[in-house]
């Protein structure tokens, strides 16, 4: 598994990283909050590489990438994956994105639909009350050191600046703890077919995954057994549930290539 190509792209004012593996029709992957590409993708990559231009990005003040001295936003993330695909000319790709990077997605279809092929947007929220209740409670009181472990170690690896880590810390927390309920008119507005998927025991509840579905015309929804992403990887403690990683993953490329009308 390693990247056809990989490397930095100037957008926005700052140097994004990102890596292709593989070829075919473009999907993009957008990992989470306090991860990077491989963090969350490397499982789905070693199963669809040989069937998709895969496209990784980290996004702002993540993994390889800079930050700025501005707040962190949904907004500003799809407008920095928009501009990095049209550096790389790459007009028109579908999108796989988890928790935040479920969120960055859908803003990625409500901002520049043109540049949207299909949607899947695993494990993501659009208004407060869609998380699990004490989740906003329990992120108004998050320290440096409440940050899970995997991800520090993750992110220095990458990125071998502690000071580059607190700064990530600080930033996805404000972005966390400020976050204002979107109006539904974002995902109602979107038009490209869409794949909604959470676990039954995720960070947002069931039936905020549903309401989403429920708002976007025509779109499929996937609820698995599952907490947080372990649908698609593997968890904090390494473990890995092949069973279910290889189902979400065929029914996302079965999604990916239907043909719809």
């Amino acid at each position: 598994m390693s990247p056809v190509e990989k490397g930095y792209k100037h957008v926005n004012g700052i140097q994004l990283y990102y890596e292709i593996y593989g070829s075919g029709k473009p999907l993009v992957l957008i990992h989470g909050g306090g991860s990077s590409i491989l963090y969350d993708f490397k499982e789905v990559i070693a199963r669809l590489e040989d069937k998709f231009q895969l496209i990784g990005i980290d996004l702002q003040n993540h993994g390889r990438s800079e930050h700025r001295d501005i707040p962190e936003t949904f907004e500003q993330d799809a407008d920095d994956v928009a501009a990095l695909l049209a550096e790389l000319t790459i007009h028109k790709a579908s999108f796989w994105g988890f928790s935040n990077g479920g969120s960055t997605v859908m803003q990625i279809a409500h901002r520049h639909p043109g540049i949207v092929e299909k949607l899947v947007v695993a494990s993501a929220f659009y208004k407060r009350e869609g998380m699990m209740d004490g989740f906003f409670e329990m992120m108004a009181e998050a320290t440096f050191e409440s940050m899970p472990e995997p991800f520090k170690i993750n992110f220095l690896n990458l990125n071998p600046d502690f000071s580059k880590l607190e700064n990530l810390f600080d930033k996805d927390s404000k972005r966390m703890q400020t976050f204002v309920d979107w109006d539904d008119e974002v995902l109602s507005s979107i038009q490209s077919p869409t794949l909604f998927i959470s676990g039954d025991k995720d960070v947002m509840k069931p039936e905020h995954t549903v309401a989403m579905w429920r708002l976007v015309e025509g779109s499929q929804l996937m609820i698995l057994p599952a907490t947080h992403g372990v649908y698609m990887m593997a968890d904090f403690d390494g473990s890995l549930n092949e069973n279910l990683v290889n189902f979400t993953v065929k029914e996302v490329e079965t999604f990916l290539n239907q043909h719809n009308h």
